[in-house]
């Protein structure tokens, strides 16, 4: 029997667990077998959201809701939100009353034990010997692991009435007496694991001395994927998504002109993540790639097609351009100071202050009195850098820009004239070049443009350096 393979399935798939469990769990390999393979689940959609907060807008969900102790009881209403959406999924998800009945226990008595935990916590922290603050990430962490252990248990006990031998795998660290080292974790629940006989379930989220919350926050379950294919030795990595990784957005470039990526590199797929659009979070990538484990991008509902093979020394079979990405939610916080040239703490400074505000730089660029740092995350966040740069620097003056990067990406873009291209391809379009940056390596150009400008430059661009290059048969999947 050769090596399993390790596969991660996203929140947004497992919502619509129907059809994936026909076109994954149920869909027996090129041996004929349902075997050998391992699955790391994620929270059904919108669960984290509602057990944290909500990714895009910020709004409040439980942890959120007992970080900032608006008052003592408002925690308990999201508390409650996410009570009735578990069991409406449940509900959903299971027709007899026996496998409702178990799936409502398991995770009524996680939910309970935590509304407890944090019960209790709250009343040791009303005192001035302990402080609710230092408590709060392993309040985040116990939050976050509920939603992987409900829709790992869900998903055994539906396998396991279509007479599938398959096991949970609880990683979670729940009623564990302390946590250990992330490897040690891994190492201990999977020691007696036989993938060749059983469908092992896997929780996104490991509960480790590392705390990869603190590292990742919502990335963990990513980490827990490559950590279980590296340890395992897998033969492939999958990861399935909603989507193809496609040579652009189909919702901004239409679903006819884009196609599938056949074949790249874990170079392309870090310059992506860059931009906010992880095939793979590059720090858990780093394991596949070490250790030259090949990572596959499928669609969860379109199981034929072959996805996305990501492999480390892949080069496309002549230079061009393989996809057009971006990001609009972007700002440029510009720094202008005549007091900065040939003083480089002054962008060492910045950076740290950036870091610490969990400011995530895209890019940045520089001449003589002025750096542009190209930034997303919280707006509040960046306000008070701007507060903060103005008073370590009382001469500079902060001016801040709404903006979009959009990019040119290929694990080969060597070819004469691109960036001429690029840049005509806009200007075509009516659309001004605030900034532009290429790297002598070449497998990225980035386009800062408007934020308004966003939609029309992906389409230019994709138009000029894909569909009229006519790369349909060098990156169409086998």
């Amino acid at each position: 029997m050769t090596n399993p393979t390790v596969e991660k399935i996203g929140g947004t798939s497992m919502s619509r667990f129907n059809e994936i469990k026909h076109n994954i769990f149920l869909r027996s390999q090129p041996d004929q077998s349902l075997y050998n393979r391992v699955f790391v689940v994620s929270a059904y959609a919108g669960i984290t959201n509602l057990l944290l907060e909500h990714k895009k807008t910020g709004d409040a969900g439980v942890y959120s809701s007992f970080a900032e102790a608006e008052n003592e009881h408002a925690w308990r209403k999201h508390l409650s939100n996410v009570r009735t959406a578990m069991l409406a999924i449940n509900t959903e998800m299971f027709t007899d009353e026996l496998s409702l009945q178990q799936a409502n226990h398991f995770i009524l008595e996680r939910l309970n034990d935590a509304e407890l935990c944090m019960e209790n916590l709250q009343k040791l922290c009303a005192h001035g010997h302990f402080q609710v603050k230092s408590q709060l990430i392993r309040v985040r962490e116990m939050l976050a692991s509920l939603g992987e252990a409900h829709s790992a248990f869900n998903t055994v006990l539906m396998l396991k009435a279509q007479k599938v031998n398959a096991r949970m795998i609880d990683l979670s660290g729940w009623n564990e007496p302390e946590p250990l080292p992330f490897d040690a974790m891994i190492e201990k629940h999977l020691s007696r694991a036989q993938p060749a006989n059983e469908l092992l379930i896997v929780t996104g989220y490991t509960h480790c001395e590392e705390g990869l919350m603190q590292t990742f926050d919502r990335g963990y379950s990513e980490m827990t994927f490559a950590k279980i294919a590296t340890h395992l030795h897998a033969r492939e990595a999958i990861i399935h998504k909603e989507y193809h990784l496609s040579s652009a957005d189909p919702g901004v470039v239409g679903a006819d002109c884009v196609l599938p990526i056949g074949r790249t590199n874990y170079d392309v797929a870090d310059q992506l993540s860059n931009l906010g659009m992880e095939a793979i979070h590059p720090k858990a990538a780093r394991g596949l790639r070490r250790q030259q484990i090949p990572l596959r991008i499928k669609n969860a509902f379109e199981p034929e097609h072959t996805g996305t093979l990501i492999t480390q020394d892949y080069k496309n079979t002549r230079p061009c351009v393989e996809i057009i990405a971006g990001r609009k939610d972007v700002v440029g916080i510009e720094v202008f100071d005549q007091e900065m040239l040939g003083t480089p703490e002054y962008d060492i400074e910045i950076s740290r202050l950036l870091n610490q505000l969990k400011l995530y730089t895209i890019n940045k660029d520089a001449d003589a009195n002025t750096i542009t740092y190209y930034v997303t995350g919280n707006r509040k966040m960046i306000n008070r850098a701007v507060r903060l740069i103005e008073e370590q620097y009382p001469l500079a003056v902060v001016d801040l820009h709404n903006i979009s990067v959009v990019s040119a990406i290929g694990s080969d873009m060597k070819v004469r004239g691109i960036l001429a291209k690029t840049v005509a391809a806009l200007s075509n379009a009516s659309i001004n070049i605030m900034a532009l940056h290429q790297s002598v390596r070449q497998v990225e150009i980035q386009c800062i443009v408007a934020e308004e400008d966003y939609d029309a430059a992906i389409k230019a661009l994709h138009a000029q350096l894909i569909e009229e290059e006519n790369h349909g048969t060098v990156i169409r999947a086998a």
